[in-house]
Order: structure tokens, then C-alpha cells, then sequence
């Protein structure tokens, strides 16, 4: 027996021992959508040692032929979680290889090489990611909100929607803590029927596995109290949308001090010259990264100025940082040691979007790079007129000029590699193109009695 059998033995009887009857071994399509196959305990060995194999033909982003040998997911023993709204199930993310290697267009192998990269320069990132969602019921157009008290115009952090939502809120937030996430605050978003949980950073795999796994508990748990849980990034059009904020900062592998914290920032924002050399870098090829950390037609009707029923869509427009300004798509919040991404959308597959915000920022460090302005000023209130004045670009507008930069951008197919850059554009240009030829109620109400 190697020792890598010995491990996922030892893993199975424990697990065995404390009632877990199936085992999955899971991974994301090109959404982050979770994907897998299980099996039951007595088979876990096997398991882990890559026996479960899939026809990456069969799924979004995976780029196969349907002649191709099949991929083979590979677990990550150290990660497995008993699914806690399901005890009697485990779940094992899985690293995907085939033909005994990498299969170098899995979004978690793409992560996985980012991390080793950063490695290899002595760092690694912390990542923490403000979990924002809709839950809502199955009412007459099927987004009834679960609270007959939700409906303020300005429904940020009200109490009463929140204690009305308790009931399946409290289950989301004990399975959370159950995990050891150490949930520290929760509460009603700016939107009605909108919510917030944000829990404890971890280094950037860990982090994205866990949005995996959140988006699918939520889901179970609203479901099992009769809603359901929307990660959609602006479902409604008078309401704001959800974002999914990356705050980053890189850490002394050694060490683990916090490399981008400084009492002498002479912006007085509190971070260090490395952090605004990783900030530079992301600013850089902002454009490029919008296609994955805003990946669907419905994420740039949140990239707006202004429109929600709140008054601000609280959503940034711009490829800046400033400080700790809302306005910025990066913004270094009170206190320092941070940089966070206002731009992710809860649409945004964690480990592609972590890995292409790593690479730049890193990147960004290796180059020294300066930003050429920082903000402290409320840039949705800047006329258009004084945008190259003040230095102003703005972030692509539709999905189509967000694919248009990803694939203009050579940085891209470096970190994602050649076969993931070619199906990601293809899928975000099929989709675009049949966004652009779907004839909406919008189109009908108002042209067809029109004309």
C-alpha cells in the first residue's frame, strides 16, 4: 500500500466511523458550478486514487473532444468537507488530470499554479470574499421576497426583514461555523430580499472553495424552507445587485506577516508599497479580468452608475483605486492591509477570478508598477466630460467589450493556458450572441404597437 493509499484509508475509516455512508469527488465547470460523482464509503481508496472519470465533453469549459480520454478527479484529502445540511455525505474537491497529468484547463488547476507561483517568490494570498445573494420565494413571477416586511425602498440593514429571515439564516450561519469558517457578521443587503454573510479569510484555495460550497449549502438551505437562494448578480432592475468582493492581501510564506500592511503610507491609506505595486497590476489589465469576474450579459447591468431604487448601485465603473471610496473597483478599506475588488460578481467562478487577480497583482509586484492616479473622491458623481481629465477609464460596458479585452490581452492565456482561454471565449460569445438575438418583453411593450 503507498502513502498516499494509507492516507485516504485512514481518511475513509474516520469518516466511516462517524457515519458517512458517500463520498463525492467534485469540481467546477467553467461557472463554478459544482459537478461529480459519488460512491459509497467502502470504495472512498479508489476514489481517492483518481478511480472516478469524466467526459469533459459533457460540461461548460471543460475543452474535450468526445474522443478524448476522460479526465480523472483526483481529491484534496486535506480539504474534504462533511456536508453538514447532509452528514451522511462527504465532499472532496478535486484537482483533474489526464493521462496521469494535470489537465491544465481544470479553473482550481489554474488557481493551483497561481499559488505555486506565488510560492516560489516566498508569498501566498490571503483571501476573504462578502458572500452577497437573494433569497426569495416562488410567488406570482417567482421573486417574492420571503418577508412581508421587506419593502422599503432603502432596505439596508433592516432589522425586521433580518429577524423574519432568521429562521433559515441561523441554519446557513450553524452549518457555516460547523465547518470552521467562523462566520463574524451577517445581514440585510441594500436590495429587498438581498443578504450578506461574510466569514473568516483563509489563503486563496481554501477561500475559493468554500464560495463552491456556499453557493450550494445556501441553496439546499433555502430550499428546505420553501425559497430559494439566487446568486444572479442584478436580478432585478430597481434593485442593487450582488457582488461578491475579493479582499486580498499577500503574506509572508515564513512568516505569514501580512506584506501589504504599512503605518507609512503616504496616502495614509495604510498600505505598504507592495500591496499598491499588486493593486497597479490588477488596474492594469482590468479590462481583460471583467470577462471572468463578471462573466454573464446580466453582470454589467450592475456595473452602472446609478440605478437602483437605494439611489447608487454601490458598483464601480471605473479601473481605479483609491481609498477607502466605494466608488473605486479597488479600495483599500479602513484600516489598511487589503486590497479589495468591488467588481466581483456572485456569478464569478472563485477559483478562475482569484487566479487571474493573484497573477496580475503579482505581476504588478515583479514590475514595480505605479498607479497613475488614486481616488478619494465619489467618482459617480464626476461628469463624463472630466473622465480622461481625471484619469478616469472606464471598465467594459457589456459583456461583448469585456470579451473583446480578455482575448486582446496576452496575460490571459498565459494564466489560463491556450485550450481554457479558447472555450472561455467561445462559451461568452455564443452567449453574448444569443443574448443580442432574443427578443425581450422590454422589445415588445415597447415597439410592437408602437410601429
Amino acid at each position: 500500500m503507498t502513502s498516499q493509499d494509507s492516507t485516504a484509508h485512514a481518511v475513509g475509516q474516520r469518516l466511516e466511523n462517524d457515519g458517512v455512508r458517500f463520498a463525492i469527488a467534485g469540481y467546477t465547470d467553467l461557472h463554478g458550478n459544482l459537478k461529480g460523482k459519488m460512491v459509497p464509503i467502502g470504495h472512498f481508496v479508489d476514489m481517492a486514487g483518481g478511480s472516478e472519470l469524466f467526459t469533459g465533453a459533457a460540461l461548460d469549459g471543460l475543452p474535450q473532444e468526445v474522443n478524448d480520454e476522460e479526465l480523472s478527479a483526483r481529491p484534496d484529502l486535506d480539504r474534504g468537507v462533511v456536508l453538514p445540511w447532509q452528514p451522511e455525505v462527504a465532499l472532496f474537491l478535486s484537482r483533474l488530470t489526464v493521462g496521469g497529468e494535470d489537465f491544465a484547463a481544470s479553473t482550481r488547476n489554474v488557481l493551483e499554479r497561481q499559488v505555486r507561483a506565488a510560492a516560489q517568490e516566498g508569498l501566498s494570498m490571503n483571501l476573504g470574499v462578502e458572500t452577497e445573494f437573494f433569497v426569495l420565494t416562488d410567488g406570482e413571477d417567482s421573486r417574492g421576497n420571503v418577508s412581508d416586511r421587506d419593502t422599503l425602498d432603502k432596505p439596508c440593514y433592516a432589522v425586521p426583514p433580518l429577524l423574519d429571515n432568521l429562521h433559515w439564516m441561523q441554519e446557513l450561519v450553524d452549518h457555516m461555523n460547523h465547518l470552521g469558517w467562523d462566520v463574524y457578521s451577517f445581514d440585510h443587503e441594500d436590495a429587498r430580499g438581498q443578504f450578506e454573510i461574510d466569514f473568516a479569510y483563509s489563503d486563496a484555495m481554501t477561500t475559493a472553495d468554500r464560495v463552491v460550497i456556499f453557493r450550494a449549502m445556501a441553496n439546499e438551505v433555502a430550499r428546505r424552507h420553501g425559497a430559494y437562494a439566487s446568486f444572479m448578480p442584478k436580478p432585478f432592475a430597481d434593485r442593487s445587485g450582488s457582488g461578491a468582493h475579493f479582499n486580498m492581501s499577500l503574506a509572508d510564506l515564513a512568516t505569514g506577516a501580512n506584506l501589504f500592511e504599512s503605518d507609512q503610507d503616504p496616502r495614509g491609506a495604510g498600505l505598504s508599497q507592495r500591496g499598491y505595486h499588486f493593486a497597479a497590476g490588477i488596474v492594469r489589465h482590468a479590462a481583460a479580468i471583467c470577462a471572468v469576474i463578471a462573466p454573464t450579459v446580466n453582470s454589467y447591468k450592475r456595473l452602472v452608475r446609478q440605478g437602483s431604487m437605494s439611489g447608487s448601485t454601490w458598483a464601480p465603473i471605473f479601473a481605479s483605486c483609491g481609498n477607502n471610496n466605494r466608488t473605486n473597483m479597488l479600495r483599500i478599506p479602513l484600516g489598511g492591509g487589503r486590497v479589495e475588488c468591488r467588481a466581483v460578481d456572485s456569478a464569478a467562478n472563485p477559483h478562475l477570478a482569484a487566479a487571474l487577480l493573484l497573477a496580475a497583482g503579482l505581476e504588478g509586484i515583479r514590475d514595480e508598477a505605479e498607479l497613475d492616479s488614486f481616488h478619494t473622491e465619489n467618482l459617480h458623481a464626476v461628469d463624463p466630460r472630466e473622465y480622461e481629465k481625471r484619469g478616469l477609464v472606464l471598465l467594459p460596458r457589456t459583456l461583448e467589450e469585456a470579451i473583446d479585452a480578455f482575448e486582446a490581452d496576452p496575460f490571459t492565456q498565459e494564466v489560463c493556458g491556450k485550450e481554457l482561454w479558447s472555450s472561455f471565449i467561445d462559451l461568452k460569445r455564443d452567449e453574448w450572441t444569443s443574448y443580442t438575438t432574443a427578443v425581450t418583453d422590454w422589445e415588445l411593450d415597447r415597439y410592437l404597437r408602437f410601429y
